[in-house]
């Protein structure tokens, strides 16, 4: 200890004669420039997409199944298989949900994702699809974050690019949920827009990811915004990669919310085409 002692004024002395002084010396913080608009643009071209041509099984080198009843933390009613309830066919994607026991659950459907296939961070994400009709039903096209980076839901982020409960006919709705704003707060950042023939006609679902907004569409028709505040992580985890869902959920604390009418049974969700395009950086 003493030659440490002795050490440090020796130290303190050179630095001393050498015009410093005793002082510490603190870096200086410079504050993170905030995200401002910058009017980001995305390619014409799709950097990913799938268009349904080949009639059979979802293309695996896209999509793969994500199997299970365990409510998916909104006690949903279903059990997804592993593929039982999804073909293709005529150019169209066909999610199918059925009145029958699978696993402790009366009703199968399915739930394909695109992790590990397809992950991206930042860019335009549509969707062309005609949804299911009948109380009960929730389908959706919506995005998680590949790593959890800042933790599990909902601190990582989900982006709901189209949700549509068959309660509430014909309203689509389109969402972010984070830390400080998700749907077990009651504070999600949300809007709805009512599109007449959802569940009759087909309609293009689009959000549009950049780092200053997230932003929802129908048709070409802005309906949602949810801007970055530059507070960090908790209002804005979506600095990170994400893969695309696609899942025709049953029942639910959203869906079943006014019970499920278990005479519309079978029913399909038809997917079109869904396509991603890149953020012009």
């Amino acid at each position: 200890m003493k030659i440490l002692h002795l050490f440090s004024a020796i130290a303190c002395g050179t630095l001393l004669l050498a015009g410093c002084t005793d002082k510490k010396i603190i870096p200086e913080v410079k504050p993170v420039a905030p995200v401002v608009d910058l009017n980001w643009q995305f390619e014409t071209t799709p950097v990913w997409e799938d268009n349904f041509d080949n009639n059979g099984a979802p293309d695996p080198s896209k999509w793969t199944f994500e199997v299970g009843g365990s409510g998916w933390g909104n006690n949903e009613l279903q059990y997804y298989t592993a593929g039982n309830n999804a073909s293709v066919l005529d150019g169209n994607l066909n999610i199918v949900a059925k009145k029958e026991l699978s696993n402790g659950r009366q009703y199968t459907s399915t739930r394909m994702i695109t992790k590990g296939r397809g992950d991206w961070q930042y860019g335009r994400f549509e969707v062309r699809a005609k949804l299911p009709k009948g109380k009960g039903t929730w389908p959706a096209f919506w995005m998680l974050s590949s790593d959890n980076s800042y933790g599990t839901w909902p601190a990582s982020g989900e982006l709901d690019i189209m949700e549509h409960v068959g309660f509430d006919l014909n309203n689509v709705h389109s969402s972010a949920h984070c830390s400080a704003y998700n749907h077990s707060r009651g504070n999600q950042k949300t809007s709805a827009k009512l599109v007449g023939g959802a569940t009759d006609d087909f309609h293009v679902y689009t959000m549009d990811w950049t780092p200053y907004a997230v932003k929802g569409f129908v048709d070409g028709e802005q309906y949602f915004e949810f801007t970055n505040e530059n507070t960090g992580f908790t209002t804005w985890p979506f600095n990170k990669k994400f893969y695309m869902i696609l899942n025709l959920a049953i029942g639910g604390d959203w869906g079943g919310a006014q019970g499920v009418d278990d005479n519309i049974f079978p029913v399909t969700m038809q997917v079109d085409y869904v396509k991603v395009y890149k953020m012009i950086e």
